[in-house]
């Protein structure tokens, strides 16, 4: 019987790995290509895409590409599905803008009236900012990898991602007796000591994969 593999992706995780190594023109990636690439001489079983949904509200823009993404990537390969978590709003104290209005506050030399004023109105605007929080994502990804190794649908996991809180998941399926490979550009000390092996890819190995 043939060694049969999974990719599994945390969506977040590997999308911000790619933008921070330079890797171009990441939405137009190939991802039968880049299991196939990965998994080598085993069977490609299928890979599954994670990733918070993006409402309509407040940004239609930001909508439209992420449906334009997931729709390109199911299109791709019947092998390709996408499973969608929730991303909630929060609200984030901005460090930078606190900085300026206690510099300004405690600004000892004279600077332009309407300079200063906007320097302020600047970092109230900015001082309590929200932010999109991803949840349910990576126990979602966890309990299907947990639970795909004991239903016996794969020999090998291929993790696409550099995110320790996965640790606990990847001990349990390796316990079972299947494989766990961990794949990312960035680096995962935490996650590489439990994994059979941490893959760590470079800005040229995508150059076939699009």
């Amino acid at each position: 019987m043939a060694d049969r593999a999974v990719v599994f992706i945390d969506g977040n995780n590997w999308f911000h790995s790619l933008k921070n190594i330079d890797v171009a023109n990441r939405g137009r990636l190939n991802y039968g290509k880049i299991s196939e690439k990965l998994v080598g001489p085993r069977e490609w079983v299928a890979t599954r895409y994670y990733i918070g949904r993006v409402r309509q509200k407040p940004d239609k823009t930001v909508y439209a590409a992420q449906r334009h993404f997931l729709s390109s990537l199911s299109a791709t390969d019947k092998r390709i599905t996408f499973h969608l978590g929730r991303l909630e709003p929060r609200r984030v104290d901005d460090p930078a803008a606190n900085a300026l209005r206690k510099y300004l506050a405690n600004l000892s030399t004279k600077i332009d009236a309407q300079v200063y004023k906007d320097l302020n109105q600047i970092a109230r605007d900015h001082q309590n900012a929200t932010a999109l929080v991803e949840k349910a994502v990576d126990v979602m990804l966890a309990v299907d990898l947990v639970v795909m190794a004991e239903r016996k649908e794969f020999d090998a996991a291929y993790l696409l991602s550099a995110d320790g809180d996965f640790t606990p998941a990847v001990r349990a399926v390796r316990e079972h007796g299947e494989k766990v490979y961990a794949v990312s550009p960035g680096p995962g000390a935490e996650l590489g000591a439990v994994v059979n092996s941490f893959i760590r890819l470079k800005r040229g190995w995508f150059d076939d994969c699009y």
